[in-house]
């Protein structure tokens, strides 16, 4: 209609679980794009996603210069494993084409900060889960001073080696840990944007797997009021958890991811039987509440858990000429490179 922007033209490169799962159903939600096609190197994947969202166009290829019809498009999403990134990144970029990567965002450091350079087109990553609702409302109690000074933040996560997993993780360096590490990493560095690493353990796994058992490291920020955070992955777990904790003198706020659920727990100061009932009826309620909420959009199939954070910003931030605010380019270097410290120093003391 006249007055209208134009739609944005988008490509979804990867046809895998998160293209299809995440990328494009949240692009199509979006009104602000027009899905023009999918590109996958499997030719069943392509044409599979491409009959379930009604795409005009499809193509069987690894490259960008090979899809006869990326001319048509302004942007891509790139949905592939990691070791693709840097190089579709690289081509979108001589192309002329906004980005928006997956995580993690390129295989090899030494892509990072060129990957990263300025330039006149939009580049983002998916750090989704800090735009999840779960998370909103985290930033709000921090911003409204509901928590309190905050005294220090972790994140936990727990992996159970029998979940859905890409086939692919375990020729990352440290597996899983660098597929799965950036969500809690671009967490942390929300809460405490200045964290400093100060210590990392690797614990190596029994069964010579490149996965470790267990990654912790701790960080602090800098001055007298610096604080505290910890980092703690066990990917040899029974039971699949991930949770993000802000520790307030006023009260603790905990973030489960996987549900996207939110609780805020108020300081029970002696511990006395009334406090740990206000304690425990908080925590229950409070799960009830959000796992209520959250599940009815997760049998809809609407439970994006951020991703459509990510995407309606991509979209403002193409508007605008400007990368996107914590998920742009210097987001996404800045987690790849606390991501290197880890695996570095985890080199150095197994």
């Amino acid at each position: 209609m006249e007055g209208q922007p134009d739609r944005i033209r988008v490509a979804v490169v990867g046809a895998g679980w998160v293209g299809a799962h995440r990328h494009l159903p949240t692009l199509r939600a979006d009104k602000r794009f027009r899905l023009v096609g999918v590109v996958d190197r499997h030719a069943d994947r392509a044409a599979a996603a491409a009959e379930k969202f009604g795409l005009p166009q499809t193509a069987t290829a690894t490259a960008l210069r090979d899809v006869a019809w990326i001319g048509d498009v302004d942007a891509i999403t790139i949905a592939t494993s990691p070791d693709a990134h840097a190089r579709l990144m690289a081509e979108a970029r001589d192309l002329g084409l906004h980005v928006l990567t997956e995580k993690p965002f390129t295989l090899d450091i030494a892509d990072a900060t060129p990957a990263a350079a300025p330039s006149d087109k939009v580049i983002a990553v998916m750090h989704n889960f800090q735009f999840a609702r779960s998370a909103e409302r985290l930033w709000r109690d921090i911003a409204g001073g509901r928590l309190g000074e905050i005294r220090s933040v972790s994140a936990v996560q727990l992996s159970n080696k029998a979940r859905r997993l890409p086939d692919w993780y375990e020729e990352l360096p440290l597996g899983l840990f660098f597929d799965e590490s950036p969500h809690l990493l671009y967490l942390l560095r929300r809460v405490v944007p200045d964290a400093t690493l100060r210590d990392v353990t690797v614990v190596r796994g029994r069964d010579g797997r490149q996965t470790p058992q267990l990654v912790w490291a701790s960080y602090s920020g800098e001055g007298d009021r610096a604080v505290p955070v910890t980092l703690s992955m066990n990917f040899e777990a029974s039971v699949s958890e991930w949770h993000l904790a802000v520790h307030g003198e006023r009260a603790v706020g905990i973030v489960d991811l996987f549900r996207d659920i939110y609780l805020r727990i108020p300081n029970d100061r002696s511990h006395t039987t009334s406090t740990v009932l206000r304690t425990t009826t908080a925590a229950t309620l409070g799960h009830l509440a959000g796992y209520g909420s959250s599940g009815v959009l997760h049998l809809a199939g609407r439970l994006r858990y951020g991703v459509d954070g990510v995407v309606g910003r991509f979209a403002d931030a193409i508007a605008a000429g400007r990368d996107p605010e914590y998920c742009g380019r210097s987001d996404a270097l800045a987690v790849r490179l606390m991501q290197q410290q880890i695996i570095e120093a985890g080199g150095r003391n197994p």
